[in-house]
This record gives C-alpha cells, structure tokens and sequence, in this order.
C-alpha cells in the first residue's frame, strides 16, 4: 500500500529502517570495522511498524528480480566476492549508478535481509562517490553500523559525518538504532537533543516506544508517550493508531479497539487498509459477524493493487463469514499473482474448512502439494484441521501417516488438531491420549496465543462442556484466559455449559467470568438459571 507522501516524509521513512556492519571513508579519515558476522544475537521487533508503504505491485515482482539490474547483479554475487564486481560490471555494459540504484538495491536487500552486503554497497557508494553522498546515504550507512557492530560504533561515525549532514534525519536515525537495541534512556537523551537543537522528532520514533512498551507490564506507560507525543507536537501517523489497534486485538479487547478506532477519527487520521484488517479480524474473532462484514467491505474500498497481505486477510475473513462465493473471487485474484505462496494455500484450505467445503479444500491442498518440492508440516496441518472440523478422523489419520512418510514430524498444533477429530468421532478416550501426546512437544508462546490454537482449543473446551466433562474443560478454559481468550462471553458460556450438562452448581461462576474481563451476556442468565436447579 503506498500513501501519497511528501518527497522528504518518504527519504525520512525509509532511512529508518535497519541492517548490518561498516567500512567507512570521510574526509581522509578511515574508520574500518568487522564485517564478519558477530556471535551476538540481536532480536527484531515483529510489528510492521509503517505497513502503510507496502506495495501489492512490488511485492509480486520481488520474489523474481529482473536479471539486468544492478540489485540483480549485486544479489548474485558469491559469498565472498566483493561488491566492488557487480559495479564494475554494471559500468562496463554502459549503465550509470545513480541514486536511484543505490536506492532500490538498499530497500531491496534490507527487505531480503542481506545486511552485510547492504553495508558493503554503501561502503563502496561512500568511498567511490558516484554521486554526491547526502543525508540518506549516510543514515544507510549510521543504519547498518549500529546494527551490526552497536551503538557506540554508530555514535561515533555519527560524530565523523559531515556537520552540514548532522540533521534530523541522521538523529532520528540515531534514536531509532538506540531503541532496537533496547537503550531507552540513551534514546530519551538524544531525544532531548533534538529538542534543544529545535529538530522535529518523527512519528516513527515514538512508533517505536510504543512498541517497546508493549508488554502488558509496561503498558500504562503508552498514555505518557502519546502525551509526549502531542507536546512535540508530533501528529499522530496512521501507522501508530495501527500499532495500538493491534495491540488491542491481540488481548482480545474489543472495546478498547473501538476506543482506538473512535480516537483516530477524532483526529482526522484517515484509516487504510491494514487498519480495517485489524479491526475487521478482531470483530471476526469475537463472532461478531454483522460488525466484520461492515469493515471487510471498508477494506475491498480501501485496497490498493493487489497486495498480498491483504488478500490473505480477505481469504481468512471471508472463511469467518462462510462466504464461498467471495472467497473463490479473491482466491481467483491471488491466482492472478506471479507466484502463489503457500501460504496463501494454507489459509485457503483453512477458510473452506470453516465454510464446510471439503472437497475443495482437498482440491486446493493436491494443487499446492503437487507445486511444492519441500513439504512441510503446515501443509498437512492446513488439511488435517478441516478433516478433524468435521469430524473425519478416519482421513486426518491417514493423512498423519502420509505425513510421515514425506519426512514430516508432528507438531503439538497437529495432535490438537487430531484430538478435536477423535472427539467429534466420539472417541473420548483416544481424545486423551492424543492431548497427552501433543504435550510432549515444545509449544511457543506466540503459538499458544495465535488465533487458530486458542480457537482449536475452544473448541475442545465445548466438546468437552457438551459432555458434561468439566474437568478436562477447565484445564483447557485455563490455557484461553491465560492468553485474554476468556474475554469473550461465548467462552465463559461454554465452560458454564459443562457444569449445567453435569448438574454441577458452582456459585462463583458469575463472579469469575465478570473479574475475568468477561462481560455476561442472555444466554450467560439463561445457563446460570438452569443451573440454579442443581443447588
């Protein structure tokens, strides 16, 4: 998605974005570092901080680059060969290098994560000086110094840089590799540096504070940032009313998502796409069908090209809303695409799972099979969920027998799968087993709360409430609250349904589910009037 922006608001986006290492020429002085990969492990924040300049049309070129271009050459060269060949190629058949190159090749492996050849490439455009080096060669340049060999050595080619470049966009650059590497207070200091010398501080900045202040421990911090914020007077991107929204939907809480939502058009914040993603899947998630229609439509009007991401998006909504129509539209559109990824499949196997389709899905699962050389165990889970959704256990088993057979290993997301299949089948006692087999693996926090395993989860939790099983129900319902899953009514609902279909009365079971964040609804009263009679 590209948002029409100011030629400098675009240099200044995309000088702070980050990458590795450094050999530097200035002024007769030379400063050299290692540009051998370090031991240190230096960890990326997942949020797509400004999602905003995502482009549908590049992204499907990027996975193929056209072979003459100097990206292309640089790209191809052998570990080891110097940078310093595909220049002298790209000049010997007649091509200028000019900024333009320099950078498109720059954005081009950062996205690629090729660090230590974007750092070599701005080496060479310092020492050799094709062109005139100006601010945004030298935030490429601070970018991949401080990512590769830390702060100190960024601060000082920062204090090497020409004064006449010491401008905002090398501070703001400055601040922001402080915050990737964690160093809040240095961050803060430079920060009031930039006040003092009367330099604007980017949204981004405070996009990136946001971010690190993200945990549920330190969020409460966030209301001081965005009043920093104003005191800057640093308005408010799009890209940071999408990084609070997210962080609303990712704890499941609807109402302070619309909060965000509400404060974004008070100020004049014109929503795009990935913001009605956010608040679209957040509604579709808490079944709250009527309101996601609303926003997938907003999201059909706001799309630009053909992005994929938002394509994927469509296809999971769509499944939500059992839409097969729609779904067939959009998947036809992601057909249209150079390459279709796999994953791309997977969610397409997984949203006709929910709309009840199964033997397109079978169709769609053979197509991506027969296309991809490297099987993986994500394709086999795609099929397995929707044969175990509908109760099919007989295939989802043979299927975990071919799995194996094309040498892919189970993983805890499989054996849950497999047990919502054996207890749709019936097979209570299987369903146990294949719990217990599934805790035998390592499971990620981030898999625990991603939306498919809370929802396979829940759905174990109502199997189990249907058969009046509280037992096994409340050591699931623990792994949903943990995770802010509880939230919602129809959680809680289901849990209480266990005890009515035991005849079992709890007299706390209202008192849990209002302190659990959850807010009773009809058919909460309903159940605990049931259940009254077994007092």
């Amino acid at each position: 998605m590209q948002t029409a922006l100011p030629l400098f608001d675009r240099q200044f986006f995309q000088a702070f974005r980050r990458t590795l290492s450094i050999h530097y020429l200035l002024n007769h002085k030379t400063l050299t570092f290692c540009t051998q990969p370090t031991t240190d492990t230096f960890k990326s924040i997942k949020y797509e901080e400004d999602q905003q300049s995502i482009d549908g049309s590049q992204s499907t070129n990027e996975d193929k680059e056209e072979p003459k271009t100097l990206c292309g050459r640089i790209e191809n060269l052998s570990k080891g060969v110097p940078v310093g060949f595909a220049f002298q190629s790209w000049m010997g058949d007649g091509f200028p290098i000019d900024r333009g190159d320099i950078f498109h090749t720059i954005n081009r492996l950062r996205k690629r994560k090729f660090n230590k050849r974007a750092l070599e490439v701005m080496e060479w455009v310092i020492r050799e000086r094709p062109y005139m080096p100006k601010q945004l060669d030298y935030s490429f340049l601070l970018e991949f110094t401080a990512k590769l060999h830390g702060i100190s050595q960024g601060e000082k080619l920062f204090s090497h840089i020409p004064l006449e470049f010491q401008d905002e966009l090398l501070y703001n650059n400055l601040v922001i590799a402080c915050l990737d590497k964690g160093m809040i207070r240095l961050s803060l200091a430079y920060m009031k540096k930039m006040r003092e010398l009367g330099y604007s501080i980017s949204y981004m900045v405070f996009n990136r504070l946001i971010i690190l202040h993200s945990s549920p421990t330190r969020r409460k911090l966030i209301p001081k940032i965005l009043t920093q914020m104003r005191a800057d007077k640093v308005a408010p991107h799009v890209s940071t009313y999408n990084i609070l929204l997210k962080m609303e939907a990712n704890q499941h809480n609807i109402e302070g998502l619309l909060k965000v939502f509400s404060d974004m058009n008070r100020a004049n914040v014109e929503p795009n796409e990935i913001t009605y993603c956010t608040i679209a899947t957040a509604h579709a998630v808490a079944r709250l069908y009527t309101a996601c229609e609303t926003y997938v439509e907003a999201i059909e009007k706001s799309m630009t090209g053909k992005n994929w991401s938002t394509l994927d998006i469509l296809i999971i909504l769509y499944g939500y809303l059992r839409k097969s129509k729609d779904l067939e539209r959009i998947w036809r559109i992601v057909q249209e695409q150079p390459r279709v990824k796999s994953k791309s499949y997977v969610l397409a196997i997984e949203a006709l799972g929910k709309i009840g389709d199964v033997s397109r899905a079978e169709e769609l699962w053979s197509e991506m099979m027969s296309k991809e050389e490297l099987k993986s165990t994500e394709h086999f889970n795609s099929l397995i969920s929707v044969y175990c959704r509908h109760g099919f256990i007989s295939k989802a088993t043979g299927l975990y027998r071919e799995m194996e057979k094309h040498g892919c290993k189970p993983n805890s997301i499989t054996f849950r799968h497999l047990a919502v299949g054996c207890m749709k089948s019936g097979l209570k006692t299987e369903t146990l087993k294949t719990l217990d087999m599934g805790l035998d693996f390592t499971t990620s926090t981030s898999v625990k709360k991603s939306t498919p395993w809370l929802e396979t989860t829940f759905t174990l939790v109502d199997l189990f409430a249907e058969n009046g099983d509280v037992e096994n129900a409340e050591r699931l319902f623990d792994e949903l609250k943990k995770a802010s899953y509880a939230r919602y009514s129809f959680v809680y609902n289901a849990l209480i349904k266990g005890y009515v279909k035991a005849k079992i009365y709890d007299p706390n079971l209202l008192k849990r589910m209002i302190l659990g964040g959850s807010r009773p609804d009809s058919v909460t009263y309903s159940l605990l009037k049931v259940l009254e009679q077994f007092r």
